[in-house]
């Protein structure tokens, strides 16, 4: 595996306490187990993840890291921007609220539609109200940090592998 068994389940405890999400033991060892078996799709793949506040992050990055991923970060639409025009992604995470701007995950992605880029979006954030606005390019949401693990390997399964 690209990271520790031990490492990734003290970052994956670390990223629950920061989320204050509760993760049943059973749902942390089905994400300890998929890292380990996606450990060849994750290698080099290329995520942006744009958070205001990426310390509340630093368990998952630090996992996805170690994991062989190469993590940019932007505290802002606008700094995500001039980051994806420079380079392609396999996946985007995104928080939805930046600086009081309770629409600056979904400013995000009308800037991916001004632009062309289809990346996929993961929306973590610590709530997610769907009636802000939804986009087609938005995979998944969640504010739970082994439901992120899953998402983000299931994306680049899809990426790496093609279609089933």
């Amino acid at each position: 595996m690209g990271i520790e068994v031990e490492l990734a389940a003290e970052l994956l405890d670390r990223a629950q306490e920061e989320s204050r999400a509760p993760v049943p033991p059973a749902a942390k060892r089905t994400a300890l187990g998929r890292l380990e078996h996606a450990a060849e799709v994750l290698q080099g793949s290329k995520v942006l993840w744009v958070d205001d506040h990426p310390e509340r992050n630093s368990a998952l990055i630090e996992l996805f890291r170690k994991a062989g991923m190469e993590i940019d970060l932007a505290l802002s639409t606008e700094e995500a921007t001039r980051l994806f025009r420079r380079r392609s992604y396999d996946v985007l995470i995104s928080d939805m609220t930046r600086d009081g701007d309770q629409r600056a995950g979904i400013e995000l992605l009308r800037k991916l539609d001004q632009y062309r880029v289809d990346t996929p979006v993961l929306i973590y954030a610590g709530h997610f109200d769907p009636e802000r606005g939804v986009d087609r390019r938005i995979f998944a949401a969640t504010t739970v940090p082994v439901e992120l693990v899953h998402y983000v390997i299931d994306l680049m399964e899809r990426s790496r592998l093609g279609p089933l």
